[in-house]
């Protein structure tokens, strides 16, 4: 799952009104915060962006599918994150939006908890 370069840039520009895009190394791919808060995913299938309770309606209104691999044992698990729109690549607007709607999420999430070593 390899983070594209172009696209991160893309998000990052696209979110510039909403805070400071930054990236971290994940998997192969990149996590995404914005002014510190986790708000996408992007790797080799594209982006994804943080989902919740709340806005869970929206993102099963455009069809946005959620975020799933395998595990080790063979589960299929799935995290709280969302494909984004199509209009998401080529529309600043549009990623805004949903970048903005998946940036409440972040915000809403409880913080992580310390890992133990």
């Amino acid at each position: 799952m390899a983070a594209d370069p172009a696209l991160i840039d893309w998000v990052a520009e696209a979110m510039a009104p909403l805070g400071v895009v930054s990236r971290r190394a994940m998997m192969g791919g990149a996590t995404l915060y914005c002014d510190g808060v986790v708000f996408a995913i992007v790797g080799g299938d594209g982006l994804w962006l943080k989902a919740d309770a709340a806005s869970d309606a929206e993102w099963d209104a455009v069809g946005a599918e959620r975020f799933t691999y395998a595990k080790a044992d063979g589960v299929v698990a799935s995290m709280n994150y969302r494909r984004a729109p199509e209009d998401c690549y080529d529309d600043a607007d549009a990623l805004l939006r949903w970048g903005a709607l998946a940036l409440e999420a972040g915000r809403r999430a409880p913080p992580k908890r310390a890992r133990r070593r």
